[in-house]
């Protein structure tokens, strides 16, 4: 059993303020307890905020060699861990082994790097007329981490904070708490000094709140729900702080009539329901041309069906079970929403795969005959479900691309590289992967619309945590 009850505050493990409460660590695949995770209050939010606020003045003034000397080290334990934290990551929220080891894993390590290779290169002073343009650390930060992308999200946002210069408390989702202690383990071993780097576990109701609110924090990092981004940005609105949000998304998939249906539809189906459906970015709306509909929803409900979900640690599992009780009752409730509202399920639907009696497991779902105006079509799910939209013309296409609140990434398909590239130019997405491409560390990853501000990854996530200042004389 784990009993999860100290924090990382100014370079110490710590026992929480008085009166913290304590929820239960479950594992998604069993549903059994596995453990204790105690939850921080807004003291110990206090406790965390002092020591960064401490710690700044001397962090700030460190060279760039000597935060490179720091990631670099941090880099190295994470390679001697990456075992552990893979571990980690499928007991805490599902991941099948082989996608906590290829990629939730080594997500993290890919964005620690990215970091570094981003530090040895960025203009932190340049000239403009007769103008010194410098860029400083922005302070003390607070970052709020999702539990579905665990590792990569809490790299994303604490290696460019540390390259900045900035010193910061990290509020991990209380949903996969193990392996943001091990990354706490990692950064204190490096020997990033006292006070830089502290960590406290809370939900965002009471700790992401404290932290927006706070006075002496000068900017908020967040991924996660939009409706959790809002509430940052309206906590922060009073102190008037810096609000970067990565938030979610309802991604369209233009599969062009000149696509290759069976290499294209296959792909689409699993890029939407990796990490059971669980990623802010996923393609979950598949838009298809008429002619060419029923022969796509047919690959796509074969392609689901073949899916094995069951127990994450059997090699053969593709999809484990959905992360945590709550989400898991979410995506029921949008499956049946979607039959209610009159789509044809063409592969799953509600309920636990056959032969799965406990577990919090979801059925690969394909709807098809939906429009852009259902519940299904608008709103994230979450979760391994995929909705099939027709369309006429690749006018009509773009335009139900752009038909969404969200606009986190976008997907298109086609056989012609330059007509891809021209409807990708027509997308209001902030990352648009054509044909399959993967994604680049190096270059921005955010979202326009309800889906965000500002931008995560490489040099563009390191600038997020920098001020300008203009020296003139």
């Amino acid at each position: 059993m784990h009993q999860i009850n100290t924090f990382y505050i100014n370079g110490q493990w710590v026992e929480p303020a008085a009166g913290a409460s304590f929820v239960d660590i479950v594992n998604p695949a069993s549903e059994a307890v596995t453990g204790k995770l105690a939850m921080g209050g807004t003291n110990d939010v206090d406790r965390a905020v002092d020591a960064a606020r401490a710690a700044f003045p001397a962090w700030s003034q460190t060279s760039r060699t000597d935060r490179l000397i720091r990631l670099n080290r941090i880099a190295e334990l994470y390679k001697a861990r990456i075992v552990d934290i893979a571990a980690a990551v499928t007991e805490e929220i599902g991941a099948p082994s082989w996608l906590s080891r290829e990629l939730q894993a080594t997500a993290g390590l890919g964005q620690i790097q990215a970091t570094i290779a981003a530090l040895e290169a960025f203009p932190f002073s340049t000239t403009r007329g007769a103008a010194q343009v410098v860029r400083e650390p922005i302070g003390v930060v607070a970052l709020i981490t999702p539990w579905n992308w665990p590792l990569n999200q809490i790299a994303a946002k604490v290696a460019p904070a540390l390259a900045a210069g900035c010193t910061m408390v990290l509020k991990p989702s209380e949903v996969s708490p193990l392996d943001a202690r091990i990354f706490a383990e990692i950064v204190h071993e490096a020997g990033v000094p006292a006070g830089v780097f502290n960590m406290i576990y809370g939900d965002g109701k009471i700790v992401g709140g404290a932290l927006s609110r706070h006075a002496d924090v000068d900017m908020v990092s967040i991924t996660g729900s939009t409706r959790a981004g809002v509430d940052v940005a309206i906590n922060a609105a009073p102190t008037v702080k810096r609000v970067m949000q990565e938030l979610g998304g309802k991604s369209p998939n233009l599969i062009l009539d000149d696509a290759d249906l069976k290499k294209a539809i296959p792909a689409g189906v699993m890029q939407c329901m990796v990490n059971s459906g669980q990623s802010c970015n996923a393609p979950t709306r598949m838009l298809v041309p008429r002619h060419l509909y029923e022969q796509a929803v047919q690959i796509a409900a074969a392609t689901a069906d073949a899916l094995k979900v069951g127990d994450p640690l059997q090699a053969d599992t593709k999809l484990g079970p959905i992360s945590n009780r709550a989400q898991y009752e979410r995506v029921q409730s949008m499956i049946e929403t979607g039959i209610a509202e009159g789509a044809r399920v063409a592969a799953g639907g509600p309920g636990r795969p056959d032969g799965l009696t406990c577990g919090f497991y979801a059925r690969p779902t394909i709807f098809a005959d939906v429009h852009n105006g259902m519940t299904i079509a608008r709103e994230e799910v979450f979760g391994p479900v995929l909705v099939m939209i027709p369309y006429d013309s690749e006018a009509e296409a773009i335009e139900l691309a752009n038909d969404t609140p969200y606009g986190l990434a976008a997907y298109v398909w086609s056989a012609d590289r330059a007509r891809a590239q021209r409807v990708a130019g027509s997308l209001r997405a902030g990352t648009v992967q054509i044909n399959g491409a993967r994604m680049d560390f190096s270059a921005p990853f955010g979202g326009y619309k309800t889906s965000g501000n500002g931008r995560e990854f490489g040099e563009y996530g390191l600038a997020e945590f920098l001020e300008y200042k203009t020296v003139v004389g």
